[in-house]
């Protein structure tokens, strides 16, 4: 089993050097177990020339880098590199790790320069078989001229040096979850075939029979389907991998990834729980100062709460939110947690349609260097202005929806199109409230639907847990705002698809059809809303319609 070999004849190397796998923690089936001691990290197996007194501690190492727990196998790799000058493939895993989370976004000015000092000292430790070497030559590419290259031409770079060191060694199973993990960093968000991800897939999925106790394998399949219309073949990897990798905060938050898509609510809940508490004893545990807020439990947060507005749980989500505003500073500042502490209090206000709360929300912590990071900042004025425009305030929203033109402008001049295209769904979106506001009412519904339209051309980036406010349901309130509830109810149907089990979705379906005296359709989704919110504990008012509508 391996890739297939387009390269003809190459001579596969018997791996017979110090094999050494790391296996500790019994593997479980469920996401919501507790973080465990450290050593619970998965099995994985990676044969190098190194010492064989290092080889448990380098396959650690690997496995903590399979998690995405960068901070520690940075330190693992480099114990490694003390103990054995010459072991270069301790210095390979070094550059990797500083490559940062590859999926969350571009490597740090920080990482550039660690990771082309590690790549120069694996180089220069001299790597004792041609694979090794291999090895290095492949992550060389990602950080060659990273001073001159853009990001995504160097991440294509890494990915087609990783296909060819695959193909060399297709025994090695090493090389190929990590071809993987690259295919996953390059794929492009309009494809909506999805084939960089399941090329990926179809590789895992066979590795993951052979080797059930991976965290690289399980962890990499959640991202390749981390889409909603094959996000269920990524169950089985979900309810997987926190059994696997207990001790790591990332294993324990990523099965929520799935969960969000197929909106198992109470599963992200719970998974996200236990990698908040294992990011912020890991935090408490390192060097780190006191007080500090960990990026990795923020991340955590911003899923428990999209899954506790979902559900209606709305005493738990403000306190919650009000943790997350006592926030000073990150440990590190990450985009993922930059992200999150603009999202959280957007998610709170917007999905329980306070627009004049919206409205007023500020920058916490405002010692954050928001404008390192304008994908995040601009969520906050997307809100602002919503809020404003939906509250009335035509003026706030106008002003609000300036600063939100102006980052689209800055992300397109820096050429992050991704994430310009983003702020510019959210123009839109925003720009048909006010549109309606003015009363210019069809210019508002071609507004809306070309933000739903632009939506729907992209995916989500793997940062966040789905849009603060998604498109095409913000299109079909404005056709309930407009009385035509027939069109409201067809475009909120099409937004299930996408995004299921939202509780806005099935309020909007149900009220739509109410409307629209389709009787049938109305008590599917209240009762569908009733079943989904049953533990609601925030007296939403659509709650109250929906029972009230049933019991008649």
């Amino acid at each position: 089993m391996g890739w297939p070999n387009r390269q003809t004849g190459i001579v596969v190397i018997a791996l017979a050097i110090g094999v050494a796998a790391l296996a500790v923690g019994a593997p479980g089936t469920g996401a919501q177990k507790p973080a465990a001691g450290p050593g619970q990290l998965g099995s994985v197996q990676f044969a190098t020339s190194c010492d064989p007194a290092v080889q448990v501690d380098f396959a650690r190492g690997v496995a903590l880098l399979h998690s995405f727990w960068l901070d520690a196998a940075i330190k693992q790799f480099g114990e490694v590199a003390a103990r054995d000058p010459r072991c270069a493939m301790a210095h390979w895993g070094t550059a990797v790790a500083w490559l940062g989370n590859p999926l969350a976004g571009p490597t740090s000015p920080r990482g550039l320069q660690e990771g082309s000092a590690a790549v120069a000292r694996a180089k220069a430790a001299g790597a004792k078989t041609q694979r090794e070497r291999d090895y290095v030559a492949a992550i060389e590419a990602f950080y060659k001229d990273h001073d001159r290259v853009d990001h995504r031409t160097r991440a294509l770079a890494y990915e087609k040096a990783m296909e060819r060191l695959a193909t060399a060694y297709p025994e090695d199973r090493e090389a190929g979850i990590f071809y993987a993990l690259a295919l996953n960093i390059t794929f492009d968000p309009a494809d909506k075939t999805y084939a960089n991800q399941l090329k990926a897939a179809a590789y895992l999925e066979k590795v993951f029979v052979e080797q059930p106790d991976h965290p690289g394998v399980a962890h990499y399949l959640i991202h390749s389907y981390d889409f909603p219309p094959i996000a269920a073949k990524g169950l089985p990897a979900a309810k997987r991998y926190a059994g696997i990798a207990p001790a790591a905060p990332h294993a324990l938050h990523m099965p929520s990834h799935i969960f969000t898509r197929v909106g198992a609510w109470q599963e992200s809940i719970d998974t996200n729980k236990a990698s908040a508490q294992a990011a912020r004893a890991a935090l408490a545990a390192s060097e780190y100062t006191y007080g500090l807020r960990s990026y990795e439990a923020l991340h955590a947060h911003d899923y428990m709460m999209y899954a506790f507005m979902q559900l209606g749980r709305d005493r738990e989500a403000q306190a919650l939110m009000e943790e997350v505003l006592g926030t000073k500073k990150l440990n590190v500042d990450h985009f993922a947690g930059a992200f999150a502490l603009a999202a959280i209090p957007a998610r709170y206000t917007l999905e329980r349609g306070r627009w004049a709360d919206a409205a007023q929300l500020t920058f916490t912590p405002s010692e954050l260097a928001w404008d390192r990071f304008p994908q995040a900042e601009s969520i906050v004025w997307f809100a602002r202005a919503l809020g404003g425009a939906r509250a009335g305030d035509l003026a706030s929203a106008r002003r609000d929806l300036g600063r939100l033109e102006a980052l689209r402008d800055k992300l397109t001049q820096a050429k992050n199109t991704y994430w310009a295209q983003q702020s510019e769904i959210q123009r839109r979106a925003v720009a048909a409230w006010v549109a309606l506001g003015e009363g210019r009412r069809a210019d508002a519904l071609a507004l809306a639907r070309a933000a739903a339209d632009l939506e729907d051309s992209t995916e989500k980036h793997p940062v966040t847990p789905g849009a603060v406010k998604p498109a095409r349901e913000l299109l079909a309130e404005l056709l309930l705002e407009t009385k035509d509830p027939g069109g409201a109810l067809k475009e909120f149907e099409a937004s299930h698809r996408t995004d299921p089990r939202r509780f806005a979705g099935l309020w909007g379906a149900g009220r739509a059809a109410e409307l629209s005296a389709n009787r049938a359709k109305a008590r599917e989704y209240y009762t569908q809303l009733v079943a989904l919110a049953q533990a609601a504990d925030g007296g939403r008012p659509e709650l109250a319609h929906a029972r009230g509508y049933l019991a008649k």
